[in-house]
């Protein structure tokens, strides 16, 4: 995944598949899981949230500033892009 020069690295499919199931069977009921692209750490990250208002709490890669920036969502149950 994101295997292009639009990303900041690829992200392996079998990480990815993990970190949906883990959002999946997780107790805390949560809908969608966030990538996030550390850039103190120069890796990608998993984040988990609730509601889709989340989504809007963190700054776009493309146009971002901060350490911490948004690569993309998805929906944990459909597994469709969402951002």
């Amino acid at each position: 995944m994101f295997d292009s020069s639009k990303y900041p690295k690829s992200l392996d499919e079998e990480t990815f598949d993990d970190w949906l199931e883990s959002g999946r069977s997780s107790l805390l009921g949560y809908s969608h899981l966030l990538i996030i692209w550390n850039e103190f750490e120069v890796a990608y990250q998993p984040v988990y949230v609730e509601h889709r208002d989340k989504i809007q709490e963190y700054e776009h890669y493309q146009t971002a500033t901060g350490r911490e920036t948004l690569i993309a969502a998805y929906d944990l149950y459909s597994e469709s892009r969402v951002v």
